[in-house]
């Protein structure tokens, strides 16, 4: 039987099963290959948030999303053309997931009367024979039985290590139904298990087998093709947003000439940042898990004291427990950068789910007058530039900084290119080696940018107190003088509102500088809105978007740039957040348009909000880029 080849522009894909069953691992290796074929790619993992929920219950499904394509991907996709499914736990909770006419491939083994009741789907029922998925594409494969029968007598591996390859199957014949090689996962599996043989060989034969059978099986008629992405020409790789964080903090390190001090306690999702910089020993980097939140904001406090980049990162409970340590930074006036890796809250909330919800904190949350410069990525790379600039910011202008991301970026993926070293900005230290007063080191005399200097301790005669009790100008002495209280209450907040003059000024993403609706975002919101306005250009709608990356303080321009727009909408994944702090700073009625699901937003969602909001607009004519016509 003759199989066809269809072309797609793009596809999104959805691995699913139980905690254990390793659709993340399976995603990942999908994603990576993906990657080095030269697709464009955005991903989504959803993780469960208990450890190890009971086996085959909807509580203990793991997903990993995909959308690659030969054209541009902002999103993991608003629905998936591909849901691949273990067992019936899974099927269930992601079937509203995939589209009409999708493709379901589920593993039959894990729709025996046990997964079904598991799955609290009615006795006698069973999706995969009652005909309640007859608007998709439904094949069954009996992965669990094939697994078997594929190492049966020969891998010496017990019947739970079989079971526990099945994912390898599935991979490899993922791989077949979109003619991709299987390279890199013979690779990564025999890099990961090269002290294991009979663990590697099961996994190699799986893999094969898997592809093997969808070349062998007369059940598949189709195969599809997704050709490389046009991209700017350049070395990429495959990242995730941690890891871009973690690089990003070593390239800042460098530039500086300071080694990096990472202190953290680990906490869900911010974790992978400490594991991935303990592999970097070889640039100066320390890393250091602490006892608990509050001793690794200390600890960062006194590797800046000592000259080092101080660092620490934590997600909203975590941010809570630093937050008295963060106000003794502040008042010390030192170097060091917070990374918050936002997740649903509040309390412990949803630890695996993905929000923007302390965004308030972070401008917010210490005692007293205690302002925090903030910035934000808004997707896995963009993590590298803007966490190098959280540094760039927190050196060059003495004060702890916020780089806020969030669950969604941390562990989603795109292609990344490599930037040259000679492109990236310096970062100026200015360490004080002798006396700036009358014949006396003045610890709190300022420079231009109100900033002040930085003594290492040892330095001669430039000894010198520091802490948390209110400072007299200049001297650094204790002083309970109000005037001077309220002096240097205004000097601080003036020294982070100067930090505008050396940021970027607010560029329009995607439209004109003036018009009818600004769609304007921050953090993970970037690649939805991109997609949903771009959509919206091209039927004709005057529709802009930008994407908010300084938040405090804000681009210098920012407020003539709101003000040139009718309507201002804001999606945010929070309860608005950002929107509060606009209306307040620049008296503009904008829009609230929020999600607070532990969900990203879908294009769908945020297109459709701007057609209800523009409803009653006449249409200009675009061009198909999305640009007005002349």
């Amino acid at each position: 039987m003759s199989v066809k080849n269809e072309v797609l522009d793009s596809v999104t894909i959805r691995f699913a099963g139980d905690s254990g069953d390793g659709m993340q691992l399976t995603g990942t290796q999908f994603t990576d290959t993906a990657a080095i074929f030269g697709n464009d790619l955005s991903t989504f993992p959803d993780f469960p948030a208990e450890i190890r929920a009971p086996q085959g219950t909807l509580a203990g499904v793991s997903g990993y999303q995909i959308h690659f394509g030969s054209v541009e991907i902002n999103t993991p996709g608003d629905q998936c053309d591909v849901l691949v499914v273990m067992n019936a736990a899974a099927l269930k909770a992601n079937l509203r997931e995939l589209k009409k006419g999708g493709i379901i491939i589920a593993n039959t083994d894990g729709f025996d009367p046990k997964n079904l009741r598991l799955a609290n789907i009615a006795e006698g029922a069973n999706p995969l024979e009652d005909g309640s998925l007859s608007s998709y594409q439904l094949f069954t494969i009996d992965v669990t039985k094939m697994t078997r029968a594929s190492l049966a007598g020969e891998s010496g591996l017990g019947v739970k290590e079989i079971d526990r390859s099945k994912n390898m199957f599935v991979l490899g014949f993922i791989y077949w139904m979109f003619n991709r090689n299987l390279d890199h996962s013979i690779k990564f599996l025999t890099d990961k298990f090269k002290k294991k043989p009979d663990i590697l060989e099961a996994n190699l034969k799986l893999l094969k087998a898997g592809y093997n059978f969808g070349d062998t099986s007369e059940t598949f008629t189709s195969r599809y093709t997704v050709a490389p992405a046009k991209m700017a020409p350049g070395t990429y790789r495959n990242i995730m947003g941690n890891q871009a964080t973690a690089i990003g903090l070593i390239a800042a390190s460098q530039k500086c000439g300071l080694p990096i001090f990472y202190g953290s306690y680990p906490i869900t999702p911010a974790s992978d940042i400490l594991h991935e910089l303990s592999k970097y020993k070889n640039f100066g980097v320390r890393t250091y898990q602490a006892e608990d939140e509050i001793a690794a904001m200390c600890s960062i406090i006194g590797a800046s004291f000592g000259g080092q980049l101080g660092v620490t990162a934590s997600s909203g409970p975590g941010i809570a427990l630093k937050t008295e340590a963060m106000g003794l930074g502040f008042m010390l006036e030192l170097p060091m950068v917070v990374i918050d890796v936002q997740r649903g809250g509040p309390s412990t909330g949803l630890p695996t789910k993905t929000e923007q919800s302390d965004l308030l904190q972070a401008y917010y949350g210490r005692n007293g007058e205690a302002p925090l410069p903030v910035v934000a990525s808004q997707s896995p790379a963009d993590c590298f530039e803007m966490v190098f600039e959280a540094c760039r910011i927190a050196i060059e202008h003495m004060t702890p900084v916020f780089f806020l991301s969030d669950g969604f970026i941390a562990n989603g993926a795109e292609p990344w290119m490599f930037p040259k070293s000679s492109d990236l900005p310096e970062i100026k230290v200015n360490f004080i080696k002798e006396l700036n007063g009358d014949g006396k080191y003045l610890p709190y005399k300022r420079d231009e940018k109100l900033s002040r200097p930085w003594a290492i301790p040892g330095t001669k005669d430039l000894e010198h107190r520091i802490g948390g009790i209110e400072k007299q100008h200049e001297t650094g002495n204790i002083s309970y003088d109000p005037e001077n209280h309220e002096f240097m209450v205004k000097l601080r907040e003036a020294k982070v509102e100067k930090i505008a003059d050396s940021i970027p000024l607010q560029k329009i993403d995607t439209g004109n500088d003036k018009g009818k609706m600004l769609v304007l975002g921050w953090g993970s919101t970037y690649g939805a809105i991109r997609s949903a306005v771009t959509q919206a250009r091209v039927e004709g709608y005057d529709v802009s978007h930008a994407q908010v990356r300084y938040l405090r303080p804000f681009p210098k321009n920012l407020g003539e740039i709101l003000h040139n727009f009718d309507i201002v909408l804001m999606p945010e994944m929070n309860n608005g957040q950002l929107s509060k702090i606009i209306r307040d700073k620049y008296f503009v009625p904008a829009i609230p348009f929020n999600k607070i699901k532990g969900l990203p937003f879908m294009s769908v969602e945020i297109y459709d909000k701007i057609m209800e909001l523009m409803k009653d607009t006449k249409k200009t004519e675009f061009a198909s880029n999305g640009s007005a016509k002349k």
